[in-house]
């Protein structure tokens, strides 16, 4: 440039080329960038297929990889294809360019700059929608297997006659195809309109004719494509009507065809097909006659037939003729919804029965001798003792047992009993010192089973153990007692090899072990070694001295990580439990089929539907597949788990259920049949909790069978709150071994209760036979209260409890200093016509931090007891010294007081009152004093001291000292601690 007289220019800097080393440095980064991002995709496939291998399930890993593989080749090359041929075509049709408009010279400067690279243009283009498009149907491998390996149910839908997998297994998968035949024909006609646009043969601002005859006919063949879909959808959308969810004012959650449906929506859909046929024969009409008129005017009739036929005219005839007469329209809808959604989630034979709710004789020794028969009262709650578990037996801080144990039967002297149960699982927490090396090979397993009977407890309130300490012994035998695979077991660990772990501690120290099984992933080879470090992102994995020869790496280490990797099909219940089976300890694990395709059945959230008090203040009992919505569930499988080797076996348990046989055929030799599982796994199997509670959820409106009844919604049910919890949520289903009244002896059960929409009297009392080892397994048995009079629900006899004057002051006794006062599961027995509840009260407090059985609350036909011991409270109540219950003045709502309160002091104490409770005062204190000094002999004398004197306080306010009844409101001078 010429001198502008600005001054010197100074030296002119020149750029060159980076220098042949930097350059190969560059080139030398770039490889191994790239290496290593292959790597570490190869790392995570092949630790995937270590892991099925090494449980023998790499069937399951073939299959799936394959089945999204072809899926993904398949219909990204067909996207690719699609898009890719419009390009081409388009650009082949493109018109001579001879007369330049402006349009077009302004857009020439794309097409030159387009041309070199118009093939790697279209390649990338093409490639880019496959990817995408085959990412997006690889997910779609369920739908693909179930539909190509999809048996019959063997039932036909009430609308159209056709089996019920055609809506579980054939429509999801053509929806798919139509959802990708729209994506491909609009994708190509986008891609086809910009190609014609940019070489010339659609113009916008140029005069003349807008389109090329080409042009015109390549995308009238793209939108007749596009119309025909729509024809196709229309036609499809009539049998989704019978799986389609609507609002309804009967039930949250209507699904099916309703009079609307039938009577408007489906000759609606019928004619919009015809039309939307006939619109796409215009469209391809243009072939011939290069004009879109007939096409353009077809394409209008179809959208304004949308509107007038497909929305406004069912509008109108639910206006003008369901809402006048609702209930004899809807009526015959309605019956074919009760009769799916029953036979969909399997409550089609719940037996209900009318039930006094009063007893029906006056014996009252009779009725003592009864309450034996009757249950087997568990008064050791699982959700409450775990902390008197982990106290007592956890031996050593590495130890921990789950926030709420199990309960489960086993046989002592030839009797089976109720029985609570948890394992000694590893708590990574506790471990002394925190490094790689004792996180995951000095401290690798639990030890033992700790177990306790459930309808008992010991004279100081602690459970009866009958399998304890560590090594564990008592009423199980000899077992293998390491846990290497539990719920607690959230990390991996590398057993087997040079390192040496700890067993576990006793007197004589500490006992080391190395791992003998064959499970887990041999690191013996460096690949492994490698791929492992990079999975991980550990890389001590690599070099660490610590593995050699023999270690293997063991992960997906909980029941349930395990049975969901090796079923990914199946939908896994909440809480897997322990049993000792075989010599063995296995994790049970319940395993559900569901679909969303059951055609008339209501459709529920198991995520909403299994939720309840215990869940919401417990991570480790998950509820079920939080957001998953379905309208069909089986418990078709039982799975189990071995706590030492992590072998996984899956048995068919539902061998009717068509969901798992499909599944069977898609993942052959997967599952085992029904006749492999062990006399002694059957004696452990029991009802699953979720099932129970999914279908508990659906009878507090279903079990009515009328139409009717049903759209009245005067039947409508209700799943109490929990009243022992502050969580708002639903009380919990609870195992309990009992006799319903038409049964002729005790079988294991799962029990609850309902009440009427809104209030809290007591409308119906529910269980199901839990024991697979009777002959009506699974059948559900509905108590139904009549409604001309009013039984206590589980608020109202908490409340009740609460409200009781010689009661509150035993709970606010208990309740001094830093104690805490812990109720445990309210249950709930049918007697003679009448219901016993019972619960157990605990104390957690004093010198002790972990609660303790020290009262129990009945009440059965207006008499309540709060003794010491489950026997006292029984004999009080029906040897007639029960304290009479006043029922509540209104059946919806809680008159008596808030747990921990009582009403106010009488002006009026008898001496004798006052003496007592000054003798339980001195009581109390001397059970503290004891307490503190450890003596439990002192602690167990002054509990009976005070015992004692709460007992002469209240015969005294019953009736002594002149025979004024007195409320015994006098208190200890001093704020008691308790932990009595």
């Amino acid at each position: 440039m010429p001198d502008r007289g600005g001054g010197p220019t100074g030296p002119r800097i020149r750029v060159g080329r980076p220098s042949r080393r930097v350059r190969t440095l560059l080139m030398t980064l770039g490889v191994l960038a790239v290496l290593g991002m292959v790597f570490t995709m190869f790392a995570g496939f092949w630790t995937d297929w270590l892991w099925y291998r090494s449980v023998d399930y790499s069937s399951v890993f073939t299959t799936t990889l394959s089945t999204k593989i072809g899926l993904f080749v398949v219909f990204g090359l067909l996207m690719a294809v699609s898009v890719g041929f419009n390009i081409w075509l388009a650009h082949r049709l493109r018109p001579p360019l001879s007369a330049m408009s402006m349009e077009q010279q302004n857009l020439d400067r794309y097409r030159m700059g387009i041309a070199p690279y118009k093939k790697w243009l279209l390649l990338g283009i093409t490639a880019l929608v496959g990817l995408i498009a085959g990412a997006s149907a690889s997910s779609q491998w369920r739908t693909w297997l179930m539909w190509v390996n999809g048996v019959s149910f063997g039932q036909k839908d009430p609308q159209f006659n056709l089996d019920v997998s055609f809506y579980a297994f054939d429509l999801p998968w053509y929806r798919f195809l139509l959802g990708f035949g729209f994506a491909a024909a609009i994708l190509g006609l986008i891609a086809a309109a910009l190609t014609h646009y940019l070489y010339g043969g659609l113009r916008i601002t140029s005069p003349g004719a807008r389109a090329t005859a080409a042009a015109t006919g390549h995308l009238s063949v793209l939108l007749g494509i596009f119309v025909a879909l729509k024809a196709i959808a229309y036609w499809l959308d009539r049998y989704g009507l019978a799986v389609k969810s609507s609002d309804f004012k009967a039930t949250d959650s209507w699904t099916g065809l309703r009079y609307v449906d039938a009577n408007a929506y489906l000759p609606a859909k019928t004619i919009l097909f015809c039309i939307a046929v006939i619109c796409a024969l215009l469209f391809f009409a243009t072939l011939w006659r290069r004009t879109w008129q007939l096409p353009v005017i077809g394409f209008g009739l179809m959208v304004l037939s949308a509107i007038l036929i497909g929305g406004l005219y069912p509008a109108i005839v639910q206006k003008f003729q369901v809402q006048p007469n609702e209930q004899a329209k809807e009526a015959p809808y309605v019956e074919k919804n009760l009769a799916a959604t029953r036979e969909a989630y399997g409550i089609d034979d719940s037996q209900v029965t009318e039930y006094p709710g009063v007893a029906e004789t006056k014996d009252q020794a009779k009725l003592r001798d009864d309450v034996a028969n009757a249950a087997s009262i568990r008064i050791m709650d699982p959700n409450i003792v775990s902390p008197t578990f982990q106290q007592l037996q956890q031996i050593r801080n590495y130890y921990a047992f789950p926030t709420n144990l199990d309960v489960d039967r086993y046989a002592k002297d030839g009797k089976e009993q109720d029985t609570v149960i948890g394992l000694r699982e590893l708590n990574y927490a506790g471990i002394p010192k925190r490094n790689w090396i004792n996180d995951h090979f000095r401290y690798t397993h639990g030890y033992g089973v700790v177990a306790a009977e459930g309808t008992s407890a010991d004279a100081g309130g602690r459970p009866a153990f009958t399998e304890s300490d560590l090594p564990s012994k008592g009423d199980l035998g000899t077992y293998e007692q390491r846990v290497y695979y539990g719920e607690r077991t959230t990390t991996y660990s590398i057993v087997g090899g040079p390192q040496k772990e700890i067993d576990y501690s006793d007197d004589s120290g500490e006992k080391t072990y190395s791992y003998k099984g064959d499970s887990g992933v041999n690191l013996d080879n460096p690949m492994n070694r490698a791929a492992y470090a990079v999975a991980f992102g550990e890389p001590q994995i690599l070099y660490s001295g610590a593995i050699g020869e023999g270690s293997r790496i063991l992960y997906n280490r909980t029941p349930k990580e395990r049975v969901e990797a090796i079923a990914p099909w199946l939908t896994i219940d909440g809480d897997a439990y322990p049993a000792v089976i075989d010599g063995r300890i296995q994790w049970i694990v319940d395993a559900y089929t569901t679909t969303n395709g059951y055609p008339y059945a209501s459709r529920t959230t198991l995520g909403d539907t299994t939720a309840d008090s215990l869940t919401a203040t417990n991570d480790q009992r998950a509820v079920v597949a939080q957001q998953n919505q379905v309208n069909y569930i089986r418990n078709s499988v039982k799975a189990t788990v071995d706590a030492y080797s992590g072998e996984v076996k899956l048995y068919q348990w539902d061998t009717q259920d068509p969901v798992l046989k499909t599944w069977m055929k898609a993942f052959p030799d997967t599952v085992e049949p029904r006749s492999e599982i062990s006399r002694d796994l059957m004696d452990h199997l029991r009802y699953p909790q979720d099932l129970f509670k999914v279908q508990r959820e659906l009878l507090t409106r279903y079990h009515v069978k009328d139409a009717n009844t049903f759209l009245s919604g005067s039947e409508v049910w209700q799943v109490p709150d929990d009243p022992t919890n502050k969580t708002g949520e639903t009380v919990p289903p609870y195992y309990l071994s009992m006799k319903m009244p038409d049964q002729d002896e005790q079988v294991f059960s799962l029990t609850t209760t309902f009440t009427p929409n809104g209030r809290d009297n007591l409308s119906a009392f529910m269980a199901v036979n839990a024991d697979p080892g009777t002959g009506d397994y699974g059948k559900i048995r509905i108590l139904k209260l009549p409604t001309s009079t009013t039984v206590s629900g589980p608020k109202q006899v908490q409340s009740q409890f609460n409200s009781q004057q010689d009661i509150a002051e035993t709970i606010r006794l208990l309740r001094g200093g830093d104690s805490e006062v812990e109720y445990g599961n309210l249950l709930t027995v049918p007697l003679d016509g009448g219901l016993l509840y019972v619960e157990p009260v605990y104390v957690r407090g004093g010198g002790l931090k972990y609660p303790l059985l020290r009262k129990v609350l009945v009440t059965y036909g207006g008499q309540t007891a709060f003794e010491d011991t489950l026997e006292q409270a029984l004999d009080k109540v029906f040897g007639g010294e029960g304290t009479p219950v006043e029922p509540p003045a209104d059946e919806g709502e809680d008159e008596g007081p808030d747990e921990g309160t009582t009403p106010p002091p009488s002006t009026q104490q008898p001496s004798t009152v006052q003496e007592a409770l000054n003798d339980a005062q001195k009581a109390f204190e001397a059970g503290q004093e004891a307490l503190k000094n450890n003596d439990w002999e002192a602690y167990g004398r002054a509990q009976e001291d005070l015992e004692d004197a709460l007992r002469r306080a209240e015969e005294a306010q019953s009736g002594g000292a002149g025979g004024a009844r007195s409320s015994p409101r006098a208190t200890p001078s001093a704020s008691p601690g308790s932990n009595s």
